[in-house]
């Protein structure tokens, strides 16, 4: 059984604005804290896409995974439900230091679905669009014992906009299949409830008062000891992926960021208004830190996924920025490097600029413990020099030759400038400076359209392209289905 428990610390007059806090979690004889505002790192299958096990030791942001579960749908039974031992999905999946949260669906896949029924969730496997009752659900969650788990949620991911009837379903839904994983269990659940509700204001302020009314008779034996829905739940996920993507259908023209993030923090707003305040607030899909400082400032969110900070060590970026921004900074730069350009190519320097001392794998890196030997006749010295930084010209070097350790190096360090971000924010709100007037100077200081990490996605495909001739097309192909 995992105790989570949440405790605010330096935090704004009145139910909304930036705070600090500490994610407590007890599993047996360990004790887990994560530091608030923080991220939480996305996984594929389980896995943290292009770093290995010993990486994650090496990887000091990699407190918090996200796990989603649809991938895991395509057997019956899911793998990990099958797992032996105390904690199956920790252990299934290598993660025993790491706070797990288990969700059913991926939050930043933006395909279309089917629409979802009254008793199932539609979700992407390997093997096409497979059926989640909430039943079934609640079972696959007590067999992983997750440290926290996301209630079933109906999130429509059919083209919007969407009718109020639909809206009046999606929340109903919600309700119920909440309900339904706060019955009675032997094993208690940490449980995190989607706020329903799409673009309406009116719509998210009725689904949460509907969590904190109090319940009575049947349907409070229901959910025994709960004495309404919310006292069952740790805190509040909000997911962007499926929201701004009504918001783009309903606007004409498309939103600017920063009007976006007015109308995302109204509907929050809403949302939070009837909640209590003294309750986790998660966001998925976040697109860029500037996203993530506005989200802070304007109602205190706690944790977001650091999805766009992989996906950028994806393509090849390399991410150079820290909060509160020097007064020294050049304005309007990018937010990292891309290292497909060929201006790196004898550039010999560390990944970052502004933070020179990163403490990942890659910019400090640490030499083995061991040296494996392979004769009797080896002999290894240890040597008293540290091993040195990775380059931006080596990496380049990696890139262009798509060699695999390129993204895992990428990884780590984009992960530590991340953290390093939110550790800033912590600092500039635990010291009560003026909290507003340093979100205002990071975003006037860097490149909030990302341009870089497109010219970089454009660059890796010609890369991916190049390589995939002859007989590495060939073999593509082979293992293409259809």
């Amino acid at each position: 059984m995992s105790t989570l428990s949440f405790t605010v610390g330096h935090a704004s007059r009145g139910p909304f604005g930036p705070r600090t806090g500490k994610v407590t979690l007890q599993r047996a004889a360990m004790a887990l804290t994560v530091s608030t505002p923080g991220l939480m790192v996305a996984t594929t299958r389980g896995v943290v896409p292009h770093l290995a096990r010993d990486q994650h030791r090496r990887t000091a942001a990699l407190r918090w995974v996200h796990v989603p579960f649809e991938s895991f749908v395509e057997n019956v039974p899911p793998t990990p439900t099958i797992h032996p031992g105390p904690h199956p999905l920790h252990t299934f999946l290598a993660f025993p230091d790491q706070l797990v949260l288990l969700a059913l669906r991926d939050p930043a896949d933006p395909r279309d679905l089917p629409p979802n029924g009254k008793d199932h969730v539609n979700v992407w496997t390997a093997r096409g669009v497979k059926k989640v009752s909430p039943a079934q659900w609640r079972a696959y969650v007590h067999a992983c014992a997750p440290d926290i788990v996301v209630a079933l949620p109906d999130i429509p991911y059919t083209p919007p906009p969407f009718s109020q009837k639909r809206t009046t379903k999606s929340i109903d839904r919600t309700t119920a299949w909440l309900a339904h994983l706060l019955a009675p269990a032997p094993e208690p659940l940490n449980i995190l409830v989607h706020m329903a509700g799409g673009l309406s204001a009116a719509a998210r302020c009725a689904f949460a008062e509907s969590l904190v009314e109090s319940l009575h008779e049947n349907e409070a034996a229901a959910v025994r000891p709960h004495l309404s829905l919310d006292s069952g739940v740790a805190g509040y996920v909000f997911d962007l992926q499926p929201l701004h993507r009504a918001m783009d259908v309903s606007s004409d023209p498309v939103h600017a960021p920063a009007a976006r993030a007015d109308e995302t923090a109204a509907l929050f707003h809403a949302s939070l208004a009837p909640a209590s305040p003294a309750k986790l607030r998660v966001v998925n899909s976040v697109a860029s830190p500037h996203e993530v400082l506005r989200l802070v400032r304007a109602v205190g969110i706690d944790v977001f996924d650091a999805k766009w900070a992989q996906d950028a060590a994806h393509v090849g970026v390399a991410l150079d920025f820290v909060f509160p921004v020097p007064e020294t900074a050049a304005p309007r730069r990018d937010l990292g490097h891309n290292l497909y350009r060929v201006q790196y190519a004898h550039d010999f320097a560390p990944f970052a600029d502004t933070a020179p001392a990163c403490p990942c794998g890659a910019c400090a890196p640490v030499a083995p413990p061991t040296v494996i030997s392979h004769s009797v006749l080896d002999v290894h010295a240890p040597s008293a020099v540290p091993p040195a930084s990775y380059t931006r010209a080596y990496v380049h070097h990696l890139l262009h030759t798509h060699e695999m350790s390129a993204h895992a190096l990428l990884v780590m360090h984009n992960l530590a400038v991340f953290d390093a971000f939110f550790a800033g924010v912590r600092a500039v709100l635990e010291r009560g400076d003026d909290f507003s007037t340093a979100v205002d100077r990071f975003l006037a200081a860097h490149d909030e359209t990302l341009a870089v990490v497109a010219e970089a996605r454009t660059m890796w495909r010609d890369v991916d392209v190049a390589r995939g001739k002859g007989r590495l097309a060939r073999e593509r192909s082979e293992m293409t289905p259809g």
